[in-house]
């Protein structure tokens, strides 16, 4: 293909038609070669690399609309890549190719913190409209700021505020509050906080959510200030919607 080469390479002169930046991390080259032509053709920016490493330094440095990411790549693979981006606060929506189509696979590479999954082979067609989904979805998935209630949230400084006071918080704590606001009034079991927050890939025996949960609540909720975390017996815990 003509001029592919071109269209992979970052040009921060270049500013696509509809204003969105499609981060494709994919090391087969025939493969790198036809998503760019076909996104560049309706008008996206195109940003290649051809590594795991490379992959998670351009989706930390630059701003882009989404990502689409090989499952297996040189180095770092595509899911370790997405779960670097989550630990420190990337929203970046991504998009995960592979040749692994197993349910198993599928949920794996969700759980990790992907949005979606395709298998190889695919439509280009079929990509470039699952691409389009993830872009419409709401700003505020990406968003570097949470606001629900009395609770504010900066994600980039890591930190928290009730009513204007700022709550101290441990790296695992602020986890596990910024997972809460993002699901209000959702009723969030022990074995998805352990599997998403702790990011533990089996259910062991253990208290860790109760004490986890017992000394935020102990943060957040100052003396004579409602409590926002409810515990549903048997179940889990939701942070309450303030009226």
């Amino acid at each position: 293909m003509n001029g592919t080469a071109d269209m992979l390479k970052e040009d921060a002169d270049f500013f696509s038609p509809n204003g969105k930046t499609v981060l494709l991390v994919e090391d087969d080259g025939t493969i790198a070669e036809e998503i760019a032509a076909e996104l560049t053709a309706r008008g996206f920016k195109v940003l290649h690399e051809a590594t795991g490493d490379a992959g998670l330094e351009a989706a930390l440095r630059l701003e882009a609309d989404v990502m689409v990411v090989d499952r297996l790549l040189p180095g770092l693979d595509g899911l370790s890549v997405i779960e670097t981006m989550r630990q420190q606060g990337i929203r970046l929506p991504a998009l995960v190719l592979s040749a692994l189509s197993a349910v198993d696979d599928r949920v794996t590479g969700l759980k990790a913190g992907g949005d979606d999954y395709l298998t190889k082979p695919f439509a280009i067609e079929e990509l470039v409209a699952r691409i389009e989904v993830l872009l419409r979805r709401p700003d505020d998935t990406r968003s570097t700021k949470l606001h629900l209630g009395p609770i504010d949230m900066d994600l980039i400084e890591r930190r928290v505020w009730r009513d204007g006071r700022e709550i101290e918080l441990l790296p695992r704590e602020f986890r596990l509050l910024e997972y809460l606001m993002r699901r209000p009034g959702q009723v969030l079991t022990r074995s998805m906080l352990l599997e998403d927050v702790w990011q533990y890939r089996f259910i062991p025996r253990t208290n860790l959510v109760d004490v986890h949960i017992g000394k935020l609540r102990r943060k957040i909720d100052g003396p004579g200030e409602e409590p926002l975390i409810e515990s549903i017996r048997g179940t889990g815990f939701r942070l309450r919607v303030p009226d």
